[in-house]
């Protein structure tokens, strides 16, 4: 029985061939929220040696002045095939997609490829062993969000100028869950005090997660802010507090549920 493939530790030092490589470049991070570009691709075999500068990454290169993080994953010899990292590539490339937390060089959407149920079931092991260890190493562009669970995570509401918006908290930060609205225009202090939000909310807005609907906003997926207080700006289009504007179905603030939830009750 062939034994499951499985990625090693991420070293800078290390090359293998065909093996699927992201880069990250956080050159200009965001006040709120790190805006890496991540780009996938695989590096090549010539005159039996790894190539140092696979394609994908060279154009890269020549559109970006510095990276300033790589990321690569390497299998035993053998182990890795063309047909392989094209599977992790198409399903990286769609979960970074779907997730849209940041936005992706690749120009294109790179089709799954036609793998053995044996071959398959190995891949996905290997994608779920990456995609353990991305966010360990600061690499969240591939996070969904997660399901509530009822009894830990409080669903809770934020409204004010006639929207209203739920969410919940999450390992991975807040959730603001699908259907919720926002306001159709922020304040203009927001755009002075608060740039890094208001970028953000204008972030969504292009990208699809935020709809023009019924005179404001909704959005259309669930989507993880990286806290309560960010969420909360988007929803109403200015600076607030996400743990005074966030209560639960009994009108209590996310402050007091989390004092409660410290002091043990």
């Amino acid at each position: 029985m062939k034994s499951p493939v499985r990625p090693e530790l991420p070293t800078a030092s290390v090359g293998s061939s065909q093996a699927p490589t992201a880069a990250v470049d956080n050159s200009a991070p965001s006040a709120t929220r790190p805006q890496s570009t991540y780009k996938s691709g695989k590096a090549v075999q010539t005159s039996g040696a790894t190539s140092p500068h696979p394609p994908a990454a060279g154009i890269a290169y020549a559109q970006k002045d510095f990276w300033s993080l790589a990321v690569c994953f390497v299998a035993a010899p053998g182990q890795l095939n063309k047909a392989h990292v094209q599977f992790l590539e198409a399903n990286l490339v769609r979960l970074a997609r779907a997730a849209k937390l940041s936005p992706l060089d690749n120009g294109n959407t790179p089709a799954e490829p036609t793998l053995s149920e044996a071959d398959r079931a190995d891949m996905q092991v290997f994608l779920h062993n990456m995609l353990g260890m991305l966010p360990v190493l600061g690499v969240h562009a591939f996070e969904q969000a997660p399901p509530a669970a009822v009894a830990a995570a409080p669903l809770l509401t934020c409204k004010g100028k006639g929207v209203g918006a739920t969410g919940y908290e999450a390992t991975q930060g807040f959730v603001v869950k699908a259907g919720s609205q926002a306001v159709a225009e922020s304040v203009p202090s927001m755009q002075q005090h608060v740039r890094g939000m208001f970028d953000l909310r204008q972030e969504l807005i292009g990208n699809g997660v935020l709809e023009v609907h019924a005179g404001g906003y909704r959005f259309t997926q669930d989507y993880v802010f990286s806290s309560p207080s960010t969420a909360a700006a988007v929803v109403l289009g200015r600076s607030a507090n996400g743990r005074i504007e966030w209560k639960d179905a009994q009108g209590r603030t996310l402050k007091l549920l989390q004092e409660q939830e410290a002091a043990g009750n």
